[in-house]
């Protein structure tokens, strides 16, 4: 269903942002108590507004928090609204059980029918018990597998393209009902790769919705350290990812194209190649972008998190802007933001010592934030790592600030 599609019925008034007048995608709330959407306030600020655009208040300052309980609301009530047009449309009329298994045997037997595979996918969508029925189903995943092995990068036609798409899309969509991870990883992974190369060819030409069911698809599967290296250095792929975290791709796209990301980076070899690639300023670019979703800033600083624990990863996070930005993300985001930032900052800072990451936080504002994030209800290990960084950066800044009045004495001959 179309986004615009949601005005058919009438947008309770406060799920609309008061500036936009638009549904709220991402309900943030200023010190004043009123609720925006998360770019609109933005876009406000970075304007150089200091007031409350509803209520013309002077702010006593910028930040603003995540208004979670709204943001659930304005979800259930879009869900609604989706599976309201679902149940009107023509197209969904749902095949039986019975139709669905004629149908598997047809596959079986002739293992090139898109229309059958796509009445698999509209029996899959409809509900839990459908997903659960297909992934138990007689071997179903491995003829999907086996059906996907057979696309050809050398002669791959439109329609044979089309066919294996919805093949991913259907293992995509049961994939969280298939019993044992382990197999299907073994599956698409082994038969010299065939399979991963399938799917890397559809990240390549496929829309953003079959770029997404490629990536859930193989961070499913990346399930140990063997696994995730297959995945990570087959050739061209992580660099196919990377295109898909451009700011002006789909944020869903984005968010599926982190998170695979995440589940591949957990050996060093594969976090060396990620940073080669500059993976670390891409996501700092993200991470300045006013329309990234909660979801996509707290992706962002869980891979920064884990760079931070390598030393190129950390020399890449001290260099440009990366630190101004996580330090302007400590207060903004949500709870998981904010502690993958404090980690962030408490590695580079406290646990490694890095002078310009120190003196970057000092330069931003940092110390202020800690002193506010430590008098907030924060868990008991991000306390201890702001305690931590507290000590060296006030330290760091009483040096600072003796050689800057040191300096200032000093009178020229």
């Amino acid at each position: 269903m179309k986004s615009d599609d949601l005005y058919i019925t009438t947008v309770p008034c406060f799920f609309k942002c008061p500036i936009s007048l638009d549904l709220m995608k991402s309900p943030v709330s200023l010190s004043t108590g009123v609720t925006y959407d998360r770019v609109s306030i933005q876009r406000w600020l970075d304007g150089g507004n200091n007031t409350c655009p509803a209520t013309m208040q002077i702010l006593q300052n910028k930040e603003f928090v995540p208004n979670l309980t709204l943001h659930r609301l304005i979800d259930l009530w879009s869900d609604s609204i989706n599976r309201r047009a679902s149940s009107e449309s023509p197209e969904s009329n749902t095949p039986s059980r019975d139709e669905i298994k004629d149908a598997i045997e047809r596959i079986r037997i002739e293992n090139d029918d898109c229309d059958v595979l796509s009445k698999i996918l509209r029996f899959a969508k409809e509900s839990d018990e459908n997903r659960e029925f297909l992934a138990g189903k007689d071997d179903f995943v491995g003829m999907l597998v086996d059906l996907i092995s057979k696309l050809d990068s050398r002669k791959s036609s439109e329609s044979k393209l089309i066919l294996v798409g919805e093949a991913v899309k259907i293992l995509s969509m049961i994939r969280r009902k298939i019993f044992d991870q382990r197999r299907l990883s073994n599956l698409i992974l082994s038969n010299g790769g065939d399979c991963l190369t399938a799917i890397f060819l559809l990240m390549k030409s496929g829309n953003s919705k079959l770029k997404i069911d490629c990536s859930v698809v193989l961070e499913f599967i990346a399930v140990d350290a063997e696994s995730k290296l297959i995945i990570a250095e087959r050739d061209g792929l992580v660099i196919e990812i990377m295109k898909s975290i451009s700011s002006d791709s789909d944020s869903s796209l984005i968010e599926a194209s982190l998170s695979l990301l995440i589940a591949i980076a957990s050996s060093k070899r594969v976090k060396l190649a990620l940073i080669r690639e500059k993976l670390v300023t891409k996501l700092t670019s993200l991470l300045t972008e006013t329309k990234s979703s909660v979801s996509v800033t707290e992706k962002c600083l869980k891979l920064l998190e884990t760079f931070s624990s390598c030393k190129e990863g950390r020399s890449e996070i001290c260099d440009g802007a990366c630190v101004e930005t996580v330090v302007k993300k400590l207060m903004k985001v949500s709870t998981a933001a904010t502690e993958h930032a404090v980690t962030v900052l408490w590695s580079v800072c406290y646990l490694f010592k890095e002078k310009k990451a120190q003196d970057a936080v000092i330069r931003t504002n940092g110390v202020t934030k800690i002193l506010l994030l430590l008098q907030s209800n924060c868990s008991l290990t991000v306390r201890h790592m702001l305690t931590d960084l507290l000590k060296v950066l006030k330290v760091n800044s009483r040096s600072c600030l003796y050689t800057e009045t040191k300096t200032t004495h000093i009178m020229p001959f």
